[in-house]
């Protein structure tokens, strides 16, 4: 059932959680005039929302993630194992895969991007409330394609890879790229610690993977 639904006989008891007062207050001026939804509280860190998750016993907190004493996530595994009853979603200013990955493992239903429109930010409320969940667009195209990890190899490493992987030895390494055999050594050493690369087809699908080497 809808929040927007006048008749609906049930309230929904909502905190909000940020250590900035004008973010709540302007968080509790988008909401006030949503009906069925009444704002019991507001705190400014996570212990003080652990506090009032005890009093209150609210349905909802809508959690910031950068709070100084106990971050978004922490306070959201702390409810969870405290106040399972109490959903929470996540309302950041930051789209990073990994801040939205661990939310979502520490019990978070939603996750909000803070510059959403207000409908946005009252359909998650809506969707978790109701056993669901709910992510912005731009939250769950992070999700999905994560941003690319960066290489772990050197250039000088990446050289030493390409020329292995096309069935060079040591000795046609080393005087390609104008070093001893014992440096090429040392590189291949480096690349089996970085990649686990045991042999040359281990370099070869590395570099395919890359798009380095074609098929």
């Amino acid at each position: 059932m809808s929040l927007q639904q006048p008749n609906a006989a049930s309230r929904i008891r909502l905190v909000l959680v940020d250590d900035h007062p004008l973010v709540r207050d302007g968080l509790r001026a988008r909401l006030s005039s949503v009906p069925r939804l009444d704002v019991v509280g507001e705190a400014g860190s996570g212990r003080e929302a652990l506090e009032l998750a005890d009093t209150l016993r609210p349905d909802i907190m809508l959690v910031d993630i950068g709070m100084r004493d106990m971050n978004g996530i922490q306070l959201t595994a702390a409810l969870r194992e405290r106040h399972p009853g109490v959903v929470v979603v996540i309302l950041s200013m930051y789209d990073n895969a990994e801040y939205v990955s661990s939310a979502v493992r520490a019990g978070a239903r939603g996750y909000v991007l803070k510059d959403a429109p207000s409908q946005e930010i009252i359909a998650a409320i809506e969707a978790a409330v109701a056993g669901g969940s709910y992510y912005s667009h731009a939250v769950t195209h992070a999700l999905i394609e994560p941003a690319p990890q960066p290489d772990p190899l050197t250039e000088r490493e990446r050289e030493v890879l390409l020329l292995l992987a096309a069935g060079h030895s040591n000795k046609m390494v080393a005087a390609s790229l104008e070093i001893s055999v014992r440096t090429v050594e040392a590189h291949r050493l480096n690349l089996r610690r970085k990649l686990g690369a045991e042999n040359v087809a281990a370099l070869v699908k590395y570099a395919m993977e890359r798009g380095w080497i074609k098929g």
